[in-house]
């Protein structure tokens, strides 16, 4: 297992207030800033004993993350491949050597630490294959962020750009986002957390 004093968990966290659009028609707007921060929670605890940083540009946020014990770094109008890009070169500065990047809505996550105890790139995909949801990086590789559509590819092409060795870890957990209605309806053999529910309120 890596030390915690060389590894650390960046989130990036968009406004509570515009996080998930795309379930207005099962969810109103109090419900679904309450579950992305049910699920922004979720994935801080899931970080264990390791620093954690969040990247963000909301005033409320930063107060959320301090207020968790995260460092706040704020990254306004960067986008989210400039935000993590700018996270992590934060973290290098203070001497982190490995970052776990994780997004902020992965209701299922219990453990970030093992993501960080290997060598060069590990990257955890989406379910589907095709985002990613949990990866690990050297600080200092300059890596090149792709979140988006087709971003597992994207960043395993640019791992190998930089001649990193890549680990890939298709995750059942971790690989579970929530971005769509459907993506609520959790297995129950993945032991999914009550606030996913509509009738149960967020913590």
């Amino acid at each position: 297992m890596v030390a915690t004093t060389t590894a650390a968990v960046l989130v990036p966290v968009k406004a509570f207030a515009r996080a998930k659009q795309r379930l207005s028609d099962v969810r109103d707007a109090d419900a679904r800033r309450a579950l992305a921060m049910a699920m922004a929670a979720t994935v801080l605890r899931a970080s264990g004993s390791m620093r954690t940083v969040v990247v963000c540009d909301d005033d409320e946020v930063r107060a959320w993350a301090e207020g968790l014990g995260s460092e706040a770094v704020w990254t306004p109008k960067l986008g989210l491949n400039g935000a993590v890009e700018a996270g992590v070169a934060h973290l290098g500065r203070r001497g982190i050597e490995r970052v776990v990047v994780a997004h902020a809505d992965l209701p299922l996550a219990t453990d970030l630490t093992w993501v960080a105890d290997a060598a060069g790139v590990t990257l955890v995909p989406d379910r589907h294959g095709d985002g990613t949801n949990v990866m690990c990086v050297p600080s200092a590789a300059g890596f090149r962020f792709a979140y988006g559509a087709g971003s597992f590819a994207a960043h395993r092409a640019e791992a190998r750009r930089l001649g990193l060795v890549v680990r890939l870890v298709p995750d059942r957990r971790l690989g579970w986002d929530v971005d769509v209605a459907a993506d609520l309806a959790v297995p129950r053999d993945l032991e999914p957390p009550a606030y996913l529910s509509p009738a149960v309120p967020c913590p």
